[in-house]
């Protein structure tokens, strides 16, 4: 009984050491993969915070753009491909899904420039806003950019001024005051259109938000537009739509076209997808019609 005894002991002692021994390595191992807490400072930590706010204002659904009034193309597309009465609803969804596509290259290549020219240099906003419009030659996408670049003008002026007028990074001041002298300019002046690209990366700018992810909200916001326009038009329903936005697809054709555009000149900038201008300017020669283009 001694022996044994003596064998129970030794070995309850073993157990307690390896126990022991196990804690310890455990400990050591939380404390490796714990997270530093070595956190940025807090003047960048405001700086995130603050370009995080702006990004949830202007993605907000409810921000009075406007956008819920345009299509940008689609109704006439699905009037001109009789989508809703000839075809199924799983074909329905295929042709959205092109029409998406072809919609997202073409504001690629004919906004997009125009939005990283306006973040960069803001101070050429008007000279920006004019070599737009001029190569703009669709009339109905000229008229839907105007709209929502006055509004998002408008916007600026009476909602985001007075706070983000404030900031005291030199790249923010002026494209702010490009932004009080641009409104100037039009409220005496018919000569300036305001046209929504260039607005966008000048009021971005205003907002320090950076460029990456201002170019990203300009196209993701035209895909949700779209795909709004298409639930209102009954070729999807709303939980399908947000799978469309949610998905890894949309996510890296949006992030290819960001790459693929960022060092585009605007003298490069121009319409990859032709049919697009015929689909978008013969919306008004639609019988009948729920959105302004």
């Amino acid at each position: 009984m001694t022996a044994n005894t003596s064998h129970q002991s030794s070995l309850e002692a073993e157990i307690a050491d390896l126990e022991s021994r196990l804690r310890t390595a455990r400990s050591r191992l939380n404390v490796s993969e714990a997270p530093s807490h070595s956190s940025p400072s807090q003047p960048v930590r405001r700086a995130q915070d603050e370009a995080l706010h702006a990004l949830l204002l202007l993605s907000d659904s409810a921000l009075p753009l406007g956008s819920f009034a345009f299509s940008s193309g689609l109704e006439s597309y699905l009037a001109h491909h009789k989508l809703q009465t000839s075809t199924s609803a799983t074909s329905q969804a295929a042709s959205f899904s092109i029409f998406l596509q072809l919609s997202l290259s073409t504001l690629a290549g004919t906004a997009l420039p125009y939005v990283l020219a306006g973040y960069r240099h803001p101070e050429q906003a008007e000279t920006l806003d004019n070599d737009f419009d001029a190569s703009t030659p669709c009339t109905v996408a000229r008229r839907a950019s105007v709209a929502q670049g006055r509004a998002l003008l408008t916007v600026w002026d009476r909602s985001f001024k007075a706070k983000y007028n404030q900031n005291n990074a030199v790249g923010e001041n002026i494209a702010a005051d490009s932004l009080t002298a641009f409104s100037k300019t039009i409220r005496s002046s018919d000569e300036v259109n305001a046209h929504y690209a260039p607005l966008w990366g000048l009021v971005t700018r205003a907002l320090a938000v950076p460029l990456h992810d201002a170019a990203y909200l300009f196209l993701f916001s035209h895909a949700r537009t779209i795909t709004s326009a298409a639930v209102r038009a009954s070729v999807m329903g709303p939980y399908q739509a947000q799978a469309v936005l949610a998905g890894s697809d949309l996510q890296q054709r949006i992030n290819g076209l960001v790459e693929d555009g960022w060092n585009t000149p605007i003298e490069d900038a121009g319409q990859s997808v032709p049919v697009m201008d015929l689909w978008v300017g013969r919306h008004e020669k639609l019988y009948s019609r729920i959105f302004n283009s």
